[in-house]
């Protein structure tokens, strides 16, 4: 995907996907989509199971740089912008599997993955009460949710040429760009602060 010096630019057309829904659904308002790391990653295999998309929050639990485990201070291992400014999220896409999906599907995972940058976007995720934080008591109720959004979206008028991408299949969006390329970031990991 990265090798294709031409080709379809995914992570640019999905950033703007992103920023057009944080846009119109004032639920996402809080979020500055340029302060998210958005990236692309390959999948070993074309089976519809598995994961889509991921959001990494870039802080710990309640924007905090720093953890204490086992007597030793952590950072999670910074991923900086070309003017040097600090990400507070990675969301990376799984392709061709995140591709392959009906665009409905395509528009409610990202609306599932920008849900889960807290209300404070501070580098921390969304908390759920009880023991499910990320998705509260029914992964199948924050599912239907994620669903209403998308066509709540859809019903705002964005311009189709925005998100006509997303109608089509790894494929088909490979032969009509002759490439599909991303950005790719390391996994975040933690290092001593």
């Amino acid at each position: 995907m990265s090798r294709v010096k031409n080709g379809f630019d995914f992570t640019a057309a999905i950033r703007a996907v992103g920023a057009d829904m944080t846009s119109r659904l004032p639920e996402l308002a809080h979020i500055d989509i340029s302060r998210v790391a958005m990236g692309v990653c390959r999948t070993r295999n074309r089976a519809p199971h598995g994961v889509y998309a991921m959001l990494t929050p870039l802080r710990f639990a309640e924007g905090q740089l720093h953890q204490t485990r086992g007597g030793r201070r952590w950072r999670v291992q910074p991923l900086v912008d070309r003017e040097g400014r600090e990400f507070l999220y990675l969301m990376t896409f799984y392709l061709p599997r995140f591709q392959d999906l009906l665009l409905e599907e395509k528009l409610s995972t990202l609306l599932h993955e920008l849900w889960h940058i807290g209300p404070q976007f501070d580098g921390d995720l969304r908390r759920h009460e009880g023991r499910c934080y990320a998705h509260g008591r029914s992964q199948r109720v924050y599912d239907a949710a994620m669903d209403r959004l998308a066509q709540r979206w859809l019903a705002a008028d964005p311009p189709a040429h925005l998100y006509e991408f997303l109608s089509l299949p790894f494929d088909a969006l490979r032969a009509e760009h002759g490439g599909v390329r991303g950005q790719r970031w390391p996994a975040p990991k933690l290092m001593p602060a």
